[in-house]
């Protein structure tokens, strides 16, 4: 299975950090934020990823090339200036990504995620990894009821980023920016979605405020 990571954001609420640097490049425990997810992907058997990038994604490429320094293989996935959201990012990059079930992650996150134990082939057009609510999110996203995620539900979770998904999922899409989650609550409405609940370390890096806990997190041993 091959792995994409999300890179082309803009970063906005990260700034003035992101004027000058891409938000996956920000450091975190002596290294880039992609670098972790990298490092964890590689660890549970991803060699081939995709990484998208638009916002001076030339610093990305520069910094990591074809991916021979991590022991993987990086093909690129360039987007025009203002990127193509998530949804329009994933599509655009389905030729690079195969006719199976790929992964997804997002490039802004950190987690202590196994993701040697995602389905590599789920019966699913899409598989979602849920977390709980984050305090800068207390209403969540979705709704777990056993294996399936729905969009409306009483125990609501939060989506964390990672996913697994079959090309099938963006079958009606067509080019441009659009962003995921309506494909994904449709293809709930069919059944289609399935999910499961982790309870371990995850953050989402979206200010300097979360950026600066993770690092001392990190650079004490935490």
């Amino acid at each position: 299975m091959k792995a994409m990571i999300l890179a082309a954001g803009r970063g906005e609420r990260m700034r003035p950090l992101t004027d000058r640097t891409p938000k996956p490049l920000l450091r975190v425990g002596g290294k880039a934020l992609i670098e972790h997810l990298i490092e964890a992907l590689r660890a549970a058997g991803f060699r081939e990823l995709v990484i998208n990038y638009a916002h001076l994604g030339e610093q990305l490429v520069a910094h990591l090339a074809a991916g021979e320094r991590h022991g993987v293989k990086i093909v690129w996935s360039g987007e025009p200036a203002g990127a193509l959201e998530t949804g329009g990012g994933i599509f655009q990059a389905l030729p690079l990504l195969g006719k199976d079930h790929f992964l997804v992650v997002n490039g802004d996150i950190w987690t202590d995620y196994p993701f040697a134990r995602l389905p590599a082939s789920p019966l699913s057009l899409a598989h979602l990894v849920l977390v709980e609510n984050p305090p800068q999110h207390p209403a969540g996203d979705f709704a777990l009821e056993g294996d399936r995620v729905l969009d409306t539900g009483k125990s609501r979770l939060t989506f964390s980023g990672i996913g697994v998904y079959h090309p099938d999922l963006f079958r009606d899409c067509r080019p441009g920016a659009f962003p995921l989650a309506p494909v994904l609550r449709a293809a709930m409405r069919r059944g289609q979605v399935s999910g499961e609940r982790y309870s371990g370390d995850w953050s989402d890096i979206g200010t300097p405020e979360r950026l600066a806990i993770l690092d001392c997190k990190l650079s004490q041993g935490g």
